[in-house]
């Protein structure tokens, strides 16, 4: 699900102003590798606490959360913080890379030879023979978002790669003169324009404007990790089945308690963790009950014949229509349902802006759940030969109806929230045929009077 190129729509009142839960702190988000020095963590206010990604040669493994004191971590504490709480993950990848599992963590960091670790080993032999990627950045007036996205673009270490930014429904030419410079660069960025509305309408024209056979999907709020096209490709290599490739998603930073709630709900990681997996028609996980998602529309790839077979981007669902979202978990479905596989790949790494302050998560949340059923609707229309299984799916549906998620938020909020997930939910096949008909025509042909 995902939320960029938003046309303005009513919205629902403010969340209760509440924090995330109890004495919220802040985190300094980290990005560490343990076969290299560990650095020092400086403490200070406003963060207290420190959360940390670990990796193993870039592959990244785990998660770490600790208490950060006022005087910040030297690497030592930080190498003995890791170790009691992601020792025994670590030495069972050192034993199956066939190396001596290790002892300890020390500031200096691990040793570990990358020419015969298994993971660096695969990516170099994916690499040597690397498929050309289209990216596709939809944006809709937010320049500043953009051009960061933009610029994390241009470290990928991919050798055969563009980027295709589709300006929807722009009203300034801001993002096409950013293009323009980039395009004066090393990497090769295109501008296009989609003048209807909506991020289907502009992934659909970023599908038809891109020159790869596979191509990548980002939102313009996500920061790509510099090896996330290689993952990308990494997933794809597995098996000339699979069609999409969907990646890990973690917070860029959790500032703000809004940030921290919306890890609290999930997240865009929904249940996925550090190891890959890949869906079949067959499973290991339903297709018509996409929870946890396979993916998410900030970080996704399909093959182009993929997309071609389900007919691209359903137009009257995401954001920017009555629907909010769910574009990406419809594009997911159909694919499984047409015989393609999915891999979830952790290795093609986001990093992604949450919203910052209640109001804005209040709608991003409320939307979510009005896409949700209008997913089904559109799902109905598209495939109505699944509506047996959607029936006998229905008792799992219900239980994701009492999900009572986020238990550390305040219970006014909590409360709050599930009336706007319920409310959501009841309106969201409606909104989805209202849809339906405001795409029908904005997808006709525009008549102009003779001159």
């Amino acid at each position: 699900m995902t939320t960029s190129a938003v046309q303005p729509q009513p919205q629902p009142q403010p969340l209760p102003s509440a924090s995330a839960g109890p004495g919220f702190r802040p985190a300094r988000v980290l990005d560490v590798e343990l076969t290299r020095p560990l650095p020092p963590v400086p403490g200070g206010e406003p963060y207290r606490r420190a959360w940390v990604l670990a990796r193993l040669h870039t592959e990244p493994f785990g998660l770490f959360e600790a208490p950060l004191p006022a005087e910040g971590l030297l690497p030592d504490q930080l190498g003995t913080m890791l170790w009691r709480d992601l020792g025994p993950a670590i030495a069972a990848r050192f034993a199956d890379a066939g190396h001596q599992p290790p002892s300890i963590l020390t500031g200096d960091g691990l040793t570990a030879n990358p020419v015969t670790w298994p993971f660096t080993r695969r990516r170099a032999a994916i690499l040597a023979g690397a498929p050309p990627v289209s990216v596709v950045v939809c944006t809709r007036d937010r320049p500043a978002q953009l051009e960061t996205c933009l610029n994390r673009l241009q470290r990928q270490e991919y050798p055969r790669f563009e980027v295709v930014v589709v300006d929807n429904a722009p009203a300034t030419d801001v993002v096409e003169r950013m293009v323009e410079r980039l395009a004066a660069g090393p990497a090769r960025f295109r501008y296009h324009a989609e003048p209807r509305p909506g991020l289907s309408w502009a992934r659909n024209a970023g599908i038809s404007a891109a020159d790869g056979d596979i191509i990548a999907f980002l939102d313009d709020d996500d920061e790509p990790d510099q090896h996330w096209l290689a993952g990308i490709a990494t997933g794809f290599a597995r098996d000339g089945a699979i069609g999409c490739v969907a990646g890990l998603i973690l917070p860029a930073r959790l500032d703000t308690a809004a940030e921290e709630l919306f890890e609290q709900q999930g997240g865009h990681r929904l249940g996925r963790g550090f190891a890959p997996e890949t869906f079949t028609r067959s499973g290991p996980q339903s297709p018509l009950f996409p929870l946890p998602p396979f993916g998410t529309g900030a970080n996704m790839a399909f093959r182009r014949e993929t997309l071609a077979g389900i007919g691209g981007f359903d137009v009257a669902l995401g954001a920017g229509t009555r629907t909010f979202a769910c574009e990406d978990t419809l594009a997911f479905t159909l694919a499984l349902l047409s015989g393609y596989d999915i891999a979830y790949e952790p290795s093609a790494l986001m990093w992604h802006h949450h919203r910052p302050d209640m109001d804005s998560l209040g709608r991003q949340l409320n939307g979510y759940s009005i896409g949700l059923t209008a997913f089904y609707a559109a799902l109905l229309r598209h495939r109505p030969g699944v509506l047996p299984g959607l029936l006998r799916l229905l008792p799992a549906a219900g239980g994701y109806l009492k999900r009572g998620a986020a238990p550390q938020a305040a219970p006014d909020l909590l409360a709050e929230l599930d009336r706007r997930h319920l409310q959501g939910l009841a309106l969201g096949p409606l909104a989805y045929l209202r849809s339906v008909y405001e795409q029908s025509r904005a997808a006709r042909p525009r008549r102009y009077a003779r001159l």
